[in-house]
């Protein structure tokens, strides 16, 4: 198993500077960036896309730390109402995801009329080819917080539990859900799901995408991807968690994940061009199901 270690953090005088925040922020100015080099290689309007990375930044800050207290932390809600004006606390990237797509709607709604709609989901899919990349690097910063803890294994890439720290930590977890390690637990590790989602993305996901953008897709064909590569992963991931909230036995982000995979064979028969891209995610999922649904 890998050892654990704590968060690096770097104190500036009264600042703290966590590597989260660092990853998440390298992540942010990654994906603008590079968002702006995928405009100019398809042919769009940099300034359109510029305008629209800026919403859907500010729409996924907004959506992630909303869905994330409404959904996850109703609870902390209620005693301190004034939580859902800090925005910085309390976030999730499902969440993110829905508040950048609502805001890419409002934005074409309101300041980009005179686009039409292939131009429309062509921004949005230079986007999506280059989003798993970013989520990847801020994945990395949730593997270096370990701030999605799994539950207890014994699994080759979970997080030893040997040292008092690790123990320590994932004690902590499991007080907080009302729940007890179980005996033996030094000699077992933890699932670090931000570790696995970066892995998952570095070695997948974005490789393939790299492959397959050596050949002109049509404008859709990395959102759809994305969705079909990522959603059925995340779902097998979140069953390994220690004690989220659930409705009807199904996480927040479960849920989101489940209706829009419900969709996608609904869209492979209305376009016949964006079959290639669920197919394919479908066989991968396929296999990472057969494999045992993952660690």
């Amino acid at each position: 198993m890998l050892p654990y270690f704590e968060q690096p953090v770097w104190q500036i005088g009264p600042l703290s500077i966590h590597a989260f925040g660092i990853a998440v922020a390298v992540a942010v100015w990654f994906g603008l960036t590079i968002a702006q080099q995928r405009f100019a290689h398809l042919g769009l309007d940099p300034q359109v896309g510029q305008r629209l990375g800026g919403w859907m930044l500010v729409g996924g800050i907004l959506g992630a730390h909303l869905f994330s207290v409404l959904l996850y932390f109703p609870h902390k809600l209620r005693d301190d109402p004034w939580l859902i004006l800090r925005i910085w606390e309390d976030i999730s990237s499902f969440g993110g995801i829905l508040g950048g797509l609502a805001a890419a709607l409002i934005f074409f709604a309101k300041r980009a009329r005179d686009e039409d709609r292939r131009s429309k989901l062509a921004y949005l899919d230079a986007i999506a080819f280059v989003f798993p990349a970013a989520l990847a690097i801020g994945r990395f910063g949730c593997a270096l917080a370990h701030d999605h803890p799994g539950t207890v294994t014994t699994f080759p890439l979970a997080l030893s539990l040997r040292t008092d720290a690790a123990l320590g930590y994932l004690d902590g977890v499991y007080r907080a859900a009302g729940l007890a390690l179980p005996p033996g637990a030094r000699t077992m590790g933890f699932h670090d799901l931000g570790l696995y989602e970066f892995l998952f993305l570095s070695l997948v996901v974005v490789p393939l995408f790299v492959r397959w953008s050596r050949r002109r897709r049509p404008a859709g064909f990395y959102l759809v991807a994305f969705a079909a590569l990522y959603l059925p992963v995340r779902f097998g991931f979140d069953m390994l968690r220690v004690a989220d909230v659930r409705y009807v036995g199904l996480t927040p982000a479960q849920w989101v994940a489940a209706l829009i995979m419900a969709a996608l064979p609904f869209v492979a028969l209305r376009h016949r061009n964006l079959r290639f891209a669920i197919s394919g995610a479908v066989i991968l999922a396929a296999g990472w199901a057969c494999a045992g649904g993952g660690p």
